[in-house]
């Protein structure tokens, strides 16, 4: 029910009390404008959304054929904040993820009103590897949900999993890792793939099946590894969830209830994959 655009909310003030009968009356043989599909009423402090259904035509102002309250004052919050962008959906879900439960009705940037009903929050699960911190792909969601590119009242929560505490498993004298810009050390002594070293003793790779097998083209043989991928990390419970994979090389890929982004992923390549994954077959 969120509305796609405020311009599909008329917000009227009325003197009467918000109950189902004197809202049915005020609505009875009205007509309203074209774009609007949504009432808020407000009287006073009390604040009602009604869902509204017109006539067909091409007139600017068609009759109300049917019409569904949404939310009574009792089951609706009011937030004045005029930081909030009320078109973007994922700012909307999380203002009214402080109010668990309630309709809120928001007035936000630009004195714009519209509206989040309490089950339309989306939470996507997003799981990265750090270092480095922040984790990248915390970021490009939190520009993609602000950039207004996805589609979905998001409220993300973020997993990390900690590739230095990966490290401390190895048993070997030494340990493999990708790269040097990492940021991964080790207590034992620390050789990274893409300085290619020589690998003088017994060592771990604490690496994906990419760098698994970038090792056999250089060293000619197998080694033992420690999983790093996001994409063979994530567990499979059935959450909508956001990983990286260096064997994606651009765009995404969905699998089942996982959306997938290259390594080096765009906010761009994270906004189309956060929408593939949310919508409904």
């Amino acid at each position: 029910m969120l509305p796609g655009h405020c311009k599909d909310v008329a917000v009227k003030k009325v003197d009467f009390d918000l109950t189902a009968e004197n809202i049915e009356r005020e609505i009875q043989g009205k007509k309203a404008y074209t774009r609007c599909d949504h009432y808020v009423l407000r009287h006073g402090d009390d604040v009602a959304v009604v869902a509204i259904t017109k006539a067909e035509g091409m007139g600017l102002f068609r009759p109300i054929v049917s019409h569904r309250i949404l939310a009574l004052p009792d089951d609706v919050d009011l937030v004045i904040d005029p930081t909030v962008d009320v078109i973007n959906p994922s700012s909307m879900a999380k203002v009214a993820e402080a109010h668990p439960g309630r309709t809120v009705v928001v007035e936000g940037l630009f004195d714009h009103v519209s509206f989040v009903m309490p089950d339309e929050i989306i939470h996507l699960d997003v799981l990265d590897v750090v270092p480095p911190r922040p984790s990248k792909l915390s970021v490009l969601v939190e520009r993609a949900l602000l950039s207004g590119l996805v589609h979905f009242p998001v409220v993300p929560r973020y997993e990390e999993v900690d590739l230095n505490e990966l490290a401390a498993d190895v048993k070997t004298p030494a340990a493999v890792f990708p790269c040097e810009a990492s940021g991964l050390t080790s207590g034992r002594k620390a050789y990274y793939l893409d300085q290619l070293p020589d690998v003088g003793e017994e060592a771990t790779l604490v690496g994906c099946d990419l760098s698994a097998r970038i090792y056999r083209t250089l060293y000619h043989g197998d080694i033992p590894r420690i999983e790093m991928c996001p994409q063979e990390l994530a567990p499979r419970d059935g959450r909508k969830r956001l990983v990286k994979c260096c064997r994606v090389r651009e765009g995404y890929q969905i699998k089942e209830n996982l959306a997938i982004v290259p390594w080096g992923a765009t906010v761009q390549e994270v906004a189309d994959a956060i929408n593939a994954l949310l919508t409904p077959a």
